[in-house]
């Protein structure tokens, strides 16, 4: 069988954030693949620590990547800061022709133009994709996984960190559909009662409150945070109070687009532009809008760059979704040019922790094996990009580990999704998949 469909039998999708199934990425056929190790949110350290205990499979999977896509040349990206997991890849590295990419400790160093660039010398076209420049971007937990679907284990665990108001801050395999109740457990509880959870990331992560929900395939881990954190009141304010105070305050300074990645590469990126929108709702709004084209949502405008703490990153998100939802695309004409001050307004991640306020819960979140079994798990369908994945079991089916649960649907963009442990299905909505565990079952479902 070839390798495209041992990754697409294998339900193997993006692990660094984006889902985007891999079968599709091993079609292509490019001159790169890089395996994306930047991990350049703060305060998650799930990819170093993968990186320092399981090499072999990530360099595996890129390896079969690059068979599957005819690629000549592999680069692994790391920042110099891991010094272990740096000499692990520089020795494992020793006799072979991949290439070791080491970053410096900014943000986001893991963006895909962003790595592309560093490691190729070569930009993305406005609007593009890697694969425009003869590059496939994948997350090194992607590798893995690709690793072991080639070996006929599908993704069944997803890898996280947990970090912030717990006691033991550590990174462990979890089954798919776990609560983050039972993430919190594993972490030796949290250290006050009032507390929230920041899902995959400061920046770019969601917010939860809701400890029933679950682990997917995207999730690399939880950050708990003081309820009355200053992120908390950041990232809670409604849409109405942000548009209120972003059209009563913004002085139009360019702070935000100064520091903005995409447009230091050479986008057409001007978020105090499209923070215009707020103000000129009738007159200029559409015009304005086309700023926000090419904005990767990174935060720093929001997070960091502004002055009067305003939302320059929301206003572009809504300006994405206007210009979709009227059918308007914008395309930037003049090839990108790299800003002449670029490396010079680097943001490193010591002053974005400075910045954020959350300097004290840097630490490290060694690997930590034994995460208990749960007594149930919640298997959403919806888990990567493209459609839902369609159910093939009933409920009251008994199930056991890697079974499918789900299929792709059909001529659509999609992944699979299989049991994490042995049970008994014991619901199957439009939604998700509930499986109570068999009594005895081994911790975890299964060794990774």
């Amino acid at each position: 069988m070839q390798i495209v469909e041992k990754i697409k039998n294998g339900g193997v999708v993006g692990a660094g954030g984006g889902g985007f199934p891999t079968h599709i990425k091993g079609q292509s056929q490019v001159e790169y693949v890089l395996a994306n190790g930047a991990e350049c949110e703060p305060l998650i350290h799930k990819d170093v620590e993968l990186m320092t205990h399981r090499s072999a499979e990530i360099l595996d999977g890129l390896q079969l990547m690059m068979e599957s896509t005819g690629a000549t040349r592999g680069v692994v990206g790391i920042k110099k800061k891991n010094h272990n997991a740096i000499a692990i890849f520089r020795q494992a590295l020793q006799g072979t022709d991949f290439e070791l990419l080491e970053l410096g400790d900014f943000y986001p160093a893991g963006d895909e133009y962003e790595l592309v660039q560093l490691a190729t010398g070569r930009l993305i076209p406005p609007g593009g994709i890697p694969l425009d420049v003869g590059c496939v971007v994948s997350n090194v937990e992607t590798l893995f996984n690709v690793s072991k679907a080639v070996k006929d284990s599908p993704v069944t665990h997803k890898f996280v960190s947990v970090a912030g108001l717990v006691k033991e801050p550590k990174s462990f395999w979890v089954p798919l559909g776990s609560s983050y109740r039972d993430l919190l457990d594993f972490a030796g509880g949290t250290t006050q009662s009032d507390f929230v959870m920041l899902v995959s990331g400061v920046l770019m992560g969601g917010f939860s409150t809701d400890l029933d929900e679950v682990v997917t395939k995207t999730c690399a881990g939880l950050i708990v945070l003081p309820a009355d954190h200053y992120l908390v009141s950041r990232k809670t304010r409604s849409t109405e109070q942000m548009n209120r105070i972003g059209k009563s305050a913004c002085d139009q300074c360019t702070a935000c687009t100064e520091i903005c990645p995409r447009y230091l590469l050479g986008y057409d990126v001007q978020p105090h532009k499209v923070m215009r929108s707020l103000s000129f709702t009738t007159s200029g709004a559409d015009y304005w809008n086309k700023f926000a084209t090419y904005c990767c949502s990174c935060g720093l405008c929001t997070l960091y760059a502004c002055p009067e703490d305003l939302f320059p990153r929301e206003a572009c998100d809504q300006a994405k979704k206007s210009m979709q939802d009227a059918g308007v695309q914008y395309q930037q004409t003049k090839a990108p040019k790299i800003h002449s001050m670029k490396n010079y307004r680097r943001v490193p991640t010591k002053s974005l922790l400075r910045r954020l306020r959350i300097a004290k819960y840097e630490v490290s979140t060694p690997l930590v094996e034994g995460f208990p079994l749960p007594g149930e798990v919640r298997i959403l369908l919806q888990q990567h990009a493209g459609k839902p994945a369609v159910p093939v079991v009933k409920t009251g089916a008994s199930v056991t580990t890697d079974d499918l649960l789900a299929d792709l649907p059909e001529n659509s963009l999609g992944a699979r999704i299989h049991a994490p442990l042995s049970g008994q299905v014991t619901e199957v909505t439009a939604t998700y998949i509930r499986i109570v565990a068999d009594a005895g079952t081994e911790s975890g479902g299964k060794v990774v």
